[in-house]
């Protein structure tokens, strides 16, 4: 069975996820996940259980930053406030808190753990982990050997922003201006322009966005990675709208429906609209190393680029025109553009013919090429969509008794009181197949309603609607109460259980004492503490790698023969040196 994993910021999002075909959704816990602007109070996230629930939708929580001393015994109360509602799994990159052993609820190994080998993953799952989120830039055959090799579940991600480092291995946030990725608080500075140079100081590139990745979007890869061992699909986005989540669950969820691969979750989605990944929010699309290494990086813009419309033939008062037939262009599209390499943008006013009349008509003229990123009449399509999630269910109408069962196989039925037989037998029939068929706004489609009566009891409508109601309630009480909770019994972590190395640097990301036991538990010396300690000096700092990413620039621009050695300056005028792993593929700035 394969889970599609949906993100939501609150609980808007989540609702949305699960009534467009999530099979489980994550969310950031009030404190300490790694998306510090996507945090979710207590009764939200019990209110999104319940819904979450009703339809076998499980619900993970992330409390995936590092801690320290103080607020990892704050993370380990909240951890048993979320066990107390329901939820399924905590997300967590913190090993302390395996150390502390709060282990009445299953862990997930966040992606922050850096996890992308074999005897890492054999590690995470002696200790107790559940569930391993493997790293981003795994290739298909990778997965398959570390699938081959442990019997823990695989979590993989399929769509969405791509972080340029090895998840948790990125220190160029905190080191430039003290903001930590592994504290939630990335100011993004792969986002920024940096210039590329030579030890003589020339320019290969000049003021672009050099670590810009664009988005990860596997779809085409689905069955092989099913085949690989990875069971949930992970779609990235805990920051992004109620819009992007409701089109991009949806288009998953058509497509894994498509290949007829099984689901974990209940019901059906009844979809009014025709998702299309490319109407959302994206930087364009790589399968990053799935497969092979291929041109992965955005150099011009960060931003969201959408579908290419054309060239600009023509340039009038206040319009322009494109070479090519225009392609339904309406009021409120968002356009973008380049001006002198920078990304520019302006709103659609009106088009008639092969007149587009923008909003402004700045940097505009002939031959500039001109890309659509927001479609208003999609964006309006989905924020009025009518989509619902349907859980299927039969009832049988006995005289004085109804049944009900749904796709679940949960039952339960009520009892109904009449005063006489109807005198026009198939009328009343009609009525009560009609009624009772009337799910309407609630989570049931009822495919059938069958009559066993010798004879046929005499209800009004009201009655009829009333019994409804009483039916659908209390079976949706009976689903939440035989709700499938995992059946993984958390083990007590194996002390004999060795860590896949001997020693352990700042790169451990040690924060705390329990994290710092954890790792000697398992025969790893701690010889540094995280940099957000404070405790290591400005002068080891400057010599730490700040990150590695399978993105080089030495690939990129055609040099991997080139011995010379290359730096990046960021619009600041600060410079880091760049390492080259050619063995490896891999690329590492220093600070």
């Amino acid at each position: 069975m394969i889970e599609l994993l949906a993100p939501a910021k609150n609980k808007i999002c989540a609702k949305a996820a699960i009534d467009y075909g999530a099979d489980a959704i994550y969310v950031g816990a009030n404190e300490f996940s790694a998306r510090k602007n996507a945090a979710n109070s207590l009764d939200d996230i019990k209110e999104i259980v319940e819904y979450a629930h009703k339809f076998n939708v499980r619900v993970y929580v992330a409390i995936n930053t590092i801690l320290t001393d103080d607020e990892i015994i704050k993370a380990k109360e909240s951890i048993e406030n979320l066990t107390k509602i329901g939820v399924d799994a905590i997300i967590i990159q913190d090993f302390g808190l395996i150390e502390l052993n709060p282990h009445f609820i299953a862990y997930h190994a966040s992606t922050q753990c850096d996890n992308r080998t074999p005897e890492k993953v054999k590690f995470l799952e002696g200790v107790g982990f559940s569930r391993v989120i493997l790293a981003r830039e795994l290739s298909i055959e990778q997965i398959k050997e570390i699938k081959k090799q442990t019997n823990v579940e695989l979590e993989s991600f399929i769509h969405g922003a791509l972080c340029v480092s090895y998840s948790g291995q990125c220190y160029l946030s905190h080191l430039i201006g003290g903001r930590s990725a592994n504290q939630g608080e990335c100011a993004q500075p792969c986002r920024k322009r940096y210039s590329l140079v030579d030890e003589e100081g020339n320019f290969i590139a000049k003021e672009q966005y050099l670590l810009n990745l664009k988005d990860f979007n596997a779809s085409k890869h689905i069955k092989a990675l099913a085949e690989a061992g990875v069971t949930s699909f992970k779609i990235e986005g805990r920051l992004k709208d109620e819009n992007y989540v409701k089109n991009v669950v949806a288009y998953y969820r058509k497509l894994i429906d498509n290949l007829g691969l099984k689901k974990t979750s209940s019901g059906q989605i009844l979809l009014d609209f025709e998702p299309n990944l490319g109407k959302s929010f994206n930087r364009g699309f790589a399968d990053y190393f799935l497969e092979k290494r291929k041109d992965c990086y955005e150099f011009l813009s960060p931003k969201s680029r959408g579908d290419y419309l054309g060239k600009v033939s023509k340039i009038g008062e206040k319009f322009f025109e494109l070479a090519s037939p225009i392609q339904s262009i309406t009021s409120q599209d968002g356009l973008c553009f380049l001006v002198n390499g920078r990304s520019s943008g302006c709103l659609v006013n009106k088009s008639e013919q092969q007149k587009i009349y923008p909003n402004k008509m700045d940097g505009i003229k002939i031959g500039t090429e001109i890309y659509r990123n927001f479609y208003s009449e999609f964006e309006k399509t989905l924020k009025t969509s009518k989509t619902c999630r349907k859980i299927s269910a039969n009832i049988e109408f006995e005289l004085g008794k109804i049944k009900i069962s749904d796709e679940d196989k949960n039952f339960v039925e009520i009892e109904y009181n009449f005063e006489e037989f109807a005198q026009n037998e198939e009328k009343m029939s009609t009525n009560i197949i009609n009624q009772l068929k009337k799910s309407g706004e609630s989570d049931f489609l009822i495919e059938n309603v069958q009559l066993k009566l010798s004879k046929t009891p005499f209800l009004a409508i009201s009655k009829l609607n009333e019994l409804r109601r009483n039916l659908l309630e209390k079976l949706t009480i009976e689903r939440l109460k035989n709700y499938p909770y995992s059946s993984y019994n958390p083990a007590i972590p194996r002390e004999n259980v060795k860590y896949p190395q001997s020693q352990i640097d700042y790169k451990g990301n040690v924060l705390n004492k329990y994290m710092q036991n954890f790792y000697e538990k398992h025969g790893c010396q701690v010889v540094e503490p995280a940099l957000e300690s404070g405790k290591l000096l400005n002068l080891q700092k400057a010599n730490k790698c700040a990150m590695t990413t399978k993105h080089c620039l030495k690939y990129s621009f055609n040099m991997c023969k080139s011995i010379k050695n290359l730096y990046l300056i960021d619009e600041k005028g600060k410079k880091y040196k760049l390492k080259f792993d050619c063995d490896k593929c891999e690329m590492s700035i220093y600070f």
